[in-house]
């Protein structure tokens, strides 16, 4: 059975600051959201930040304000992405 870890309210206010993360999982997480920004330019559907591996590196777009994590995961919102790209 998989574990997932649920983000409380009290935690996705706190994910609006800025969140100091490894520069290399930043990166990956950025470049997941380019590629995306450039294959949907007009997209009205804006994600709310990036869950990303911390150590594969893969991440996967979330559009909801209470993503749900796995394991070994961690949350990338996208005003940080936004802020540091």
């Amino acid at each position: 059975m998989a574990y997932t870890h649920h983000i409380n309210e009290s935690q996705a206010q706190g994910m609006d600051s800025t969140i100091i993360l490894d520069p290399t999982l930043l990166r990956a997480a950025q470049r997941i959201y380019r590629t995306y920004c450039m294959l949907h330019p007009r997209s009205a559907k804006r994600p709310y930040g990036i869950a990303i591996h911390r150590k594969s590196h893969r991440g996967q777009l979330i559009f909801r304000h209470d993503p749900v994590l796995l394991p070994g995961e961690c949350f990338v919102p996208t005003k940080q992405l936004e802020v540091e790209i």
